[in-house]
């Protein structure tokens, strides 16, 4: 079996004049909002592989993820395809997951990330909101066939969730 967390990057802050989108760091909020979803799957998950996009804001969220799973940061693997594309290379991502990890975490961004959600798990969320997680169990034991079929939602979690 395979287990997925999508995580929405944690907040940034849009007040930088002349900053490229790719290079906003997070707010104040972002990061209070990922150590906390850091800390809310902690007893529920440890990865064995971390992916991001490239975007500062992104890796930002892995590095506190990292930290808070005591998951090595330098090995948090950044993908290019994780940043302004579609479901088709998200999909094409995860499906070439190193196979010896049973657990992965990938974190990036709206739309693609809450519609990679609704594709894999069969869900149907508007939304993800910032530092939002989804956790998709597929009972495939390779990623290559976890997204040809349809997982199930196991997790899902959200700052502002008053149930965390």
């Amino acid at each position: 079996m395979k287990t997925l967390f999508l995580i929405r990057h944690a907040k940034s802050t849009w007040n930088i004049p002349g900053i490229a989108d790719i290079d906003r760091p997070l707010n104040e909020r972002g990061y209070t909002d990922a150590h906390e979803m850091a800390t809310r799957i902690k007893k529920k998950f440890h990865p064995g592989v971390i992916i991001t996009s490239p975007a500062t804001r992104a890796i930002s969220t892995a590095m506190i993820f990292a930290r808070h799973l005591n998951y090595n940061a330098s090995e948090i693997l950044i993908h290019p395809l994780l940043y302004n594309t579609d479901t088709k290379h998200y999909s094409a991502i995860i499906a070439a997951l190193p196979e010896e990890h049973d657990n992965a975490i990938l974190i990036g961004h709206n739309p693609v990330i809450s519609e990679t959600a609704n594709l894999l798990a069969g869900a149907h969320l508007d939304e993800m909101p910032t530092t939002g997680i989804v956790g998709i169990e597929f009972d495939q034991k390779s990623w290559k066939a976890s997204v040809e079929f349809a997982g199930k939602m196991a997790f899902y979690d959200f700052p502002k969730n008053d149930g965390g």
